[in-house]
């Protein structure tokens, strides 16, 4: 997933695909903090798009799925440190389902964001949290408890 230069907010949207107790993140690791952390698939929105046809134009260029029943659940300000480098964005959080039902069989796939590739899984919501692993945006795991 990439970013932008510092000081520039970076607006982007994110989509929570629920399988039972589980979410659906791409796992990543900062060589700085030595730290792996998640966040679900999604990306940048572009000049003039909605957020709604960001994330479905994000989540088939980087798994090729399709999505339905897509839902606005809020907006996350996230402010972060990756890889050393400070960054800004403001996170328009969305649900839906994948069309294929066969995703939902996998426990793991390889996505693809911009030629590299990355890991994308089902984890349980309770994997995060206190003394677990980072769930990201910050903010997130509240947003999903009040929903």
């Amino acid at each position: 997933m990439t970013f932008l230069p510092p000081q520039q907010i970076r607006p982007i949207a994110i989509c929570v695909i629920r399988r039972g107790d589980s979410i659906f993140v791409f796992e990543a690791h900062d060589t700085v903090k030595n730290q792996t952390f998640y966040r679900p698939l999604g990306g940048a929105i572009e000049f003039g798009e909605l957020g709604a046809d960001a994330i479905a134009r994000e989540i088939h260029e980087e798994l090729g799925a399709v999505l339905t029943n897509l839902k606005y659940l809020g907006a996350l300000e996230n402010l972060f440190v990756l890889e050393g480098v400070p960054g800004h964005e403001i996170v328009l959080v969305y649900e839906a389902n994948f069309a294929e039902v066969s995703l939902y069989q996998i426990e793991e796939t390889t996505g693809v964001d911009i030629g590299a590739q990355f890991t994308a899984l089902w984890k349980p919501l309770s994997a995060f949290g206190s003394g677990g692993s980072p769930l990201y945006p910050d903010g997130l795991l509240d947003l999903l408890s009040r929903g």
